[in-house]
Formats: C-alpha cells, structure tokens, sequence
C-alpha cells in the first residue's frame, strides 16, 4: 500500500497537473496555468518534472500564427497516478 505512494505526485501543483489530465485528453499550457493558478515558471518546471518520468507527453503545434503547446497523460502516468491514488484512498479507509 505504502510503497505505491508516488514522490513524483507529492507536489500540490503536480497533484494538480495529473488531476487535470486524467479527465481531459489534451490541455494546453495556459488552460493548466489558469487552473491551478501558478506562474508560467513553476508549471514549467512541474511539467519538466512529469515529462522526465515519462508520465506527461507535450505535443506543440501552431494555431494561426501563434505557437500552443498542450500536455496530456501517458499510460505509464495513468498507470502510476491510479497506483498513488489508491494507495491514498487505502491509507484513509484504514484511519477511519
């Protein structure tokens, strides 16, 4: 149970970024900005986190002539963030 509490999920703001993207296919970055209200730097830096572990993908494109780059779950990070999840709810359910 404890050993499925994932470090890389400890973060409110990565908290926040994987509850995001578990219910939507793709977002983009200001959309995920606005949401969990941090600057562009620490959503960024979250983000670069996520990616590394390979649980967030980024896919960039144009729209007209301005650039957007959206994110959205991998299997691997759904896999992982079901995993943290649970553990959670496990850990809650044996505290009551």
């Amino acid at each position: 149970m404890i050993q499925n509490i994932n470090k890389s999920f400890e973060s409110r703001v990565r908290l926040g970024i994987m509850s995001a993207l578990m219910v939507n296919e793709w977002l983009d970055f200001n959309t995920l900005k606005d949401m969990l209200q941090v600057t562009d730097g620490n959503l960024s830096s979250h983000i670069q986190a996520l990616e590394k572990e390979k649980f967030v993908e980024m896919k960039k494109e144009f729209v007209g002539r301005r650039p957007k780059t959206s994110f959205r779950v991998t299997k691997d990070g759904k896999k992982a963030f079901s995993l943290h999840l649970n553990a959670l709810e496990q850990i809650l359910k044996g505290l009551s």
